[in-house]
């Protein structure tokens, strides 16, 4: 595979997981978002004043959840390095491995009450980890790729592009320019909304999905020359 197709592809199947997880764990949790720091700062704003809410304590834990799985990242990158092992590929499944916890002790908590039980808090915490392994793994070692959990830089990208393009700009990196950022924000979007119907059809269980694309996703990289992989 030539490095266009295979950083599309990275891009498309990351944004859809991202979307996925986000919106699923959203749905589930008591309106966390897993992947999405700034949201979670919202939602405990509004919390803290309605003390009542109980679910105000998963939304503080998720937050130091999310930094500990960037935190592994430049630990296990430089751990690679003086390795010379593939980075990538172990990346890819850290991450399988927390949302497999997050999966495991969601279908452990079913049936969901009013409040977070303790299984729910962790699923959350393993679903927050996750995603913070999935930012520092674009950060660190797709860097070349748009971002796959973060839209709104992407759609302002977008936007300004297509507004220089109606304005008669046709400079030669704008189409590729476009294609870079724009798929990112349609396979979140899928993501999003194939996690919503995934959810009200077969819960936690659901989470499978991402599952496999993360193992697709180690499959594809093993496959690759190491001459041309991401380091």
């Amino acid at each position: 595979m030539i490095d266009s197709d295979r950083n599309r592809t990275q891009g498309i199947a990351l944004s859809f997981l991202a979307g996925y997880v986000d919106t699923l764990g959203f749905i589930a949790l008591f309106g966390l978002f897993t992947a999405h720091v700034t949201g979670n700062f919202i939602l405990i704003g509004a919390a803290l004043a309605n003390p009542g809410h109980m679910s105000l304590l998963l939304k503080f834990l998720a937050f130091p959840a999310f930094i500990l799985g960037v935190a592994v990242m430049p630990v296990l990158v430089a751990w690679t390095k003086r390795r010379a092992v593939r980075p990538l590929p172990l990346a890819y499944g850290l991450q399988l491995v927390l949302l497999a916890g997050f999966m495991l002790f969601g279908m452990a908590a079913m049936p969901l009450g009013d409040t977070p039980s303790n299984m729910a808090l962790a699923a959350g915490l393993f679903g927050a980890a996750a995603m913070g392994v999935h930012s520092g793994t674009s950060r660190l070692l797709l860097a070349q790729l748009a971002p796959t959990s973060m839209m709104t830089g992407n759609v302002t990208q977008v936007t300004i592009d297509t507004v220089e393009f109606l304005r008669g700009e046709r400079g030669p990196g704008i189409g590729a320019r476009c294609a870079k950022f724009v798929w990112p924000v349609v396979a979140f979007g899928v993501g999003a909304i194939a996690a919503a119907f995934a959810w009200h059809g077969f819960g936690f269980v659901a989470l499978a999905l991402p599952l496999v694309v993360l193992a697709g996703l180690i499959r594809m990289e093993l496959a690759t020359p190491p001459a041309v992989s991401t380091i």
